[in-house]
């Protein structure tokens, strides 16, 4: 049982010795403690991705994955915001906290954190997520004071063990995400580019009208966090950032609309799949109704199974005021999984 009647009397020390958390479980050689430097990102990661694995999450994270988050991520410092949890000096769990500020104002205090299968359903969990709780309140005295206030983490469907705790606390589904995937196999459509546009090549001095042109398009969507300059170098940075992929629609000197395609290979080696992904589809206002994002789309396509890959995936929000959903699903996109984005009001 947790032992929570001490919660308000928590001090918290400088991360690398937090220890023994007041609340925390009786279980013999069970300690919380802080980051302590770059040498830690194998263990996280070896601990994230066995969750992943357990909870039916078909994705790859490295140790160099962990050191550009805690790089470029905003608002984030890793001494400050991260905590272990360990059984007699080994790794077990961990979260990582932050705080964004939406395009519409509101502020979100952002978790992400997850516990070994083997160490599930004993309070530890639940004991993370009080500290992290804690902790992010101590850190909206420096975010903005207007607009509303939530903490927010999101999970797969199959990740049930999380969202039971999630729900225990208080939190509620705030909105959905579907993962598609399209076989290559079947027939992709010609679609032309409307007229006017065309596809160019993308120079390395035109990546960062790229990424502002994305921003921009994005920034009426669900959520959107406005870009920053670290954020930019998390993307350059990224393995997934293959520029040579892209197709990118050009009206004389400025971007109409983008599918900034990869290939994840650690991904296609660990589960032995063929896929690439049509990631961040999008089109700027001036262009939209014209079935430009269609026609990068199918292109797209095309060109992965000219590569020989054998299937697409992408992620769309279930509410794009867009309507993409209907439009993956009518170029033969199924569903394979349900994404939730959870929140609990700040108070």
């Amino acid at each position: 049982m947790l032992r929570i009647t001490l919660r308000c009397e928590m001090k918290e020390k400088a991360n690398p010795d937090l220890k023994n958390l007041a609340y925390a479980p009786e279980i013999p050689g069970l300690t919380f403690r802080g980051y302590s430097g770059p040498q830690e990102h194998e263990r996280i990661a070896a601990v994230i991705q066995h969750c992943l694995d357990a909870d039916g999450v078909s994705e790859v994270i490295t140790a160099d994955d962990i050191a550009r988050r805690f790089t470029h991520m905003q608002n984030f410092n890793p001494t400050q915001d991260v905590l272990l949890a360990e059984i007699y000096g080994d790794l077990i769990g961990y979260v990582q906290m932050n705080w964004l500020r939406e395009s519409n104002g509101d502020v979100i205090f952002r978790h992400r954190g997850c516990v070994l299968p083997e160490w599930r359903r004993k309070g530890i969990g639940s004991t993370l997520l009080l500290y992290t709780e804690d902790h992010l309140k101590g850190l909206a005295h420096h975010a903005p004071k207007s607009g509303l206030r939530f903490f927010e983490d999101a999970l797969a469907d199959t990740e049930s063990d999380k969202q039971a705790l999630l729900k225990r606390a208080g939190y509620q589904p705030a909105r959905y995400f579907i993962e598609m995937v399209r076989p290559l196999d079947a027939d992709i459509p010609e679609i032309e580019l409307p007229e006017g546009l065309e596809i160019r090549p993308v120079n390395p001095d035109q990546y960062r009208t790229v990424f502002e042109a994305a921003d921009e398009a994005f920034q009426d969507h669900w959520g959107h966090v406005p870009g920053t300059d670290s954020e930019y170098q998390w993307w350059i940075e990224s393995p997934d950032f293959q520029p040579e992929r892209w197709k990118v629609a050009w009206d004389n000197g400025q971007v109409a609309g983008m599918v900034l395609n990869y290939i994840n290979a650690e991904e296609n080696e660990r589960f032995n799949r063929k896929r690439c992904y049509t990631e961040d589809i999008s089109v700027r206002r001036p262009w939209r109704r014209r079935g430009l994002a269609r026609s990068l789309l199918a292109q797209s396509l095309q060109m992965f199974k000219d590569e020989g890959m054998e299937e697409a995936a992408l992620g769309v929000d279930t509410d794009n005021p867009s309507g993409a959903l209907g439009l993956y699903e009518n170029l033969g996109f199924q569903n394979i999984k349900l994404w939730t984005a959870y929140r609990k009001p700040m108070v």
